[in-house]
């Protein structure tokens, strides 16, 4: 039962025991009875009065509630000129302030945290209580190349991707460093934050791969001009002297020096591969800017197939080409993407022992060219290295081949994956952005 109804049941019932009361006492004088009569009606009035006083304030009180359970903080009440009454009002108005701005101060942080997760730069990962992937950023998406759908709401490990299965193996506070493919590389950080008393963790993915390439080239850089400096200096004076060894013939009349002659030859052949040797390693810190122009990928593919069937032919190796109709034109520096697709499909052909199939598919609608080999296959050890320096899984290879290619195609800004994805079928895979 409510309040008001007690109070209303009370002075009713009251006043008509008051009634009953003042008849039986004072029936044998109308004077008392009537003037009883009248201290009741007063009474009855001042009640009323009373009880519009008090619940007048209930009411506002509840009004008060109902627009904080409808989180509502507009809803105040003006002054009514009962003390009393203006007390409760003043107190609900300056609570009601406060709750106004703190929720707007809480909605704009809000929605500041949500534009920073939502532009940041680094791929942000949030998960729940139970560890499933509850949030995650458009870079952290680009990263891990899914749409939103098949991540929130799943467990972190359920995703074949290698970051999230790194991503479960991390402790709060911890960092690491994961290198995919060969060129990409990532640093995971793992944390945590308290959400209503209980701890949740957040992943986040920075991309390290520009810092990383560029210290890298820096480095090897150093390394290959010194290396040609001091072998330039050495090559040229020794060659010039064992020419002028071989053209001096006064020395060798009369005399029977043909081995010799034949071991200082060796000598300068040797010398000039060396030096040929060196220049390769030059050309690769000494690589050009790309100089971008409208070309024919499938005129393209089809001309390197011409130069390279030869040497596919001594191994047996059949070239298919599953080309686009009609032409695949895109943005590049002919003469450096036909180095890339040079170095591409020698790979191939030095990864089948004998007799294979390499094949060439492009797609125009996907922007995409996908060099296919029945080769031996790549190893995850292998698939880490792969676009190193000097990084070779062949017996006499220098490590400059792919290492060429990735600064190749990261100069034009076109993604590339190398990957094993069956046996005998390995993928290199170009878009072109």
């Amino acid at each position: 039962m409510k309040l008001r109804t007690k109070y209303v049941l009370f002075v009713v019932i009251l006043h008509l025991i008051a009634l009953v009361l003042s008849y039986f006492i004072f029936e044998d004088n109308k004077i008392y009875f009537i003037v009883s009569e009248v201290f009741i009606i007063i009474s009855i009035v001042i009640a009323w009065q009373l009880y519009r006083q008090l619940i007048q304030p209930l009411k506002a009180l509840m009004q008060g509630v109902e627009a904080i359970k409808d989180r509502d903080f507009n809803v105040k009440f003006l002054s009514t000129g009962k003390h009393e009454m203006d007390q409760l009002i003043g107190v609900y108005n300056q609570m009601m302030d406060e709750l106004r701005t703190e929720r707007t101060r809480q909605e704009q942080q809000h929605f500041f945290l949500e534009k920073l997760i939502h532009t940041s730069p680094t791929g942000i990962v949030i998960l729940d209580f139970d560890d499933n992937i509850q949030q995650v950023n458009p870079r952290a998406l680009q990263i891990f190349g899914v749409a939103p759908e098949n991540l929130v709401g799943h467990p972190v490990d359920k995703h074949p991707h290698p970051l999230l299965k790194q991503i479960k193996q991390l402790k709060s506070g911890e960092a690491t460093t994961v290198k995919l493919d060969g060129v990409n590389t990532y640093m995971l950080q793992k944390s945590h934050f308290i959400d209503r008393g209980f701890s949740r963790h957040f992943i986040m993915i920075g991309d390290l791969t520009a810092e990383i390439l560029a210290a890298e080239k820096n480095v090897y850089g150093k390394v290959i001009r010194m290396m040609a400096h001091e072998v330039n200096n050495t090559i040229g004076p020794v060659n010039s002297i064992l020419q002028s060894a071989l053209k001096t013939h006064p020395l060798w009349q009369g005399h029977q020096f043909n081995n010799l002659k034949d071991a200082l030859q060796v000598a300068i052949d040797r010398n000039q591969n060396l030096n040929l040797f060196m220049r390769n390693f030059a050309d690769l810190v000494k690589l050009p800017e790309a100089h971008k122009r409208v070309v024919d990928l499938n005129h393209m593919v089809k001309s390197v197939s011409q130069l390279m069937y030869i040497k596919a032919k001594e191994k047996d190796i059949e070239f298919v080409l599953d080309l686009t109709p009609g032409a695949f034109n895109i943005m590049a520096d002919e003469q450096q993407m036909e180095q890339v697709l040079i170095n591409i499909v020698r790979n191939a052909i030095d990864a089948i022992d004998l007799k294979g199939t390499i094949t060439f598919y492009t797609n125009a609608d996907k922007k995409s060219l996908i060099i296919s080999d029945t080769g031996i296959g790549i190893s995850a050890e292998q698939s880490a290295n792969l676009f190193s320096p000097f990084y070779s899984t062949k017996k006499d290879g220098q490590g400059i081949g792919l290492t060429l290619v990735r600064e190749i195609l990261i100069n034009h800004s076109f993604d590339f994956t190398l990957k094993t994805i069956t046996e005998k079928q390995t993928l290199f895979t170009i878009i072109f952005n």
